[in-house]
């Protein structure tokens, strides 16, 4: 018994990881995009019950799907330990829930966020999304020293200009919001000559919150991401190192014969199949390692 139950694990693995499989999965997801942008127009009658159909469709596939993942995976602790299967999970619950007038809409906004997924199925929009949300405390810190400068900044130009033109520099809030105008170059130099006809070196102020923020800050962000995302990457192919590692170990282990026995027949036809085997996957390492640098 225990016996059918892995072969059937193994098997849905093989399923779950093929390429094949996922790319399906990929395309499903394309399609209920298409799906759910149809929906926005007026269209008629035959074509709103075939997307219904289809509708029904993905969403029975999707939920097929995360039932194949759940039984592939080494157990419910193993599945529900990765935040995106458990996304995954949630949004084809919400999506399986039957809705009646008002809750039409809301199981419409559950579907749309059914294209999210395209990130949990490709490993290179998870990487961007967890690098993203790792960045986020950096990103922060460096949001909060933003705010200290225009709050800086707004206080001396409400001071410096609310005589000038009371509407952009009335108070700290308002001219808060006048240099975000300047610090996007909304216009900007409109303002800039503005407070120039009266006060000849205030483009002095300009100029230098500019370079603070649209540079300074802007690239202090920017280098914040990347860094993340170098450590997302360095982490990424440390794990598929360890897949392959993983699934190498089994062949790598000795064949037990006995010191004082030479091997038997079977012995060795089982040792060239796995040499055999040994050498098909360390070719595909070698052309995925030289794919990935062409790539890079």
């Amino acid at each position: 018994m225990l016996a059918n139950v892995s072969g059937l694990q193994n098997k849905l693995k093989l399923i779950d990881n093929s390429k094949a499989f996922q790319g399906f999965v990929i395309f499903v997801i394309i399609v209920s995009a298409l799906s759910i942008g149809a929906h926005t127009y007026h269209l008629p009658n035959w074509i709103e019950n075939s997307l219904l159909v289809l509708d029904i469709g993905i969403t029975v596939f999707f939920a097929i799907e995360i039932v194949i993942r759940f039984l592939a995976s080494d157990g419910p602790k193993k599945f529900f330990s990765n935040g995106w299967n458990i996304f995954d999970t949630l949004i084809v619950i919400g999506s399986l829930i039957p809705a009646g007038g008002a809750g039409i809409l809301i199981a419409r906004l559950l579907r749309i966020f059914r294209v999210l997924r395209l990130v949990s199925m490709i490993p290179e929009l998870r990487m961007l999304v967890n690098a993203l949300l790792k960045a986020i405390p950096r990103m922060g810190y460096i949001a909060l020293l933003m705010f200290v400068i225009f709050y800086i900044y707004g206080a001396i130009g409400s001071m410096l200009f609310a005589h000038i033109n009371d509407f952009l520099w009335g108070d700290v809030s308002v001219a808060m919001l006048t240099l975000f105008r300047v610090s996007t170059f909304e216009s900007w130099t409109s303002v800039m000559y503005e407070t120039m006809a009266v006060y000849p070196l205030s483009w002095i102020y300009y100029l230098s919150f500019i370079f603070l923020t649209a540079f300074v800050f802007l690239n202090m962000m920017v280098g914040a991401v990347l860094d993340v995302m170098t450590q997302e990457t360095a982490a990424m192919r440390a794990e598929e190192e360890a897949e392959k590692a993983k699934n190498l170990a089994p062949l790598l282990e000795p064949l037990e014969v006995a010191d004082d026995k030479p091997a038997s027949a079977a012995d060795v036809a089982e040792l060239k199949a796995q040499i055999a085997e040994l050498k098909g996957m360390l070719i595909k390492t070698a052309q995925s390692t030289q794919a990935e640098q062409k790539v890079g």
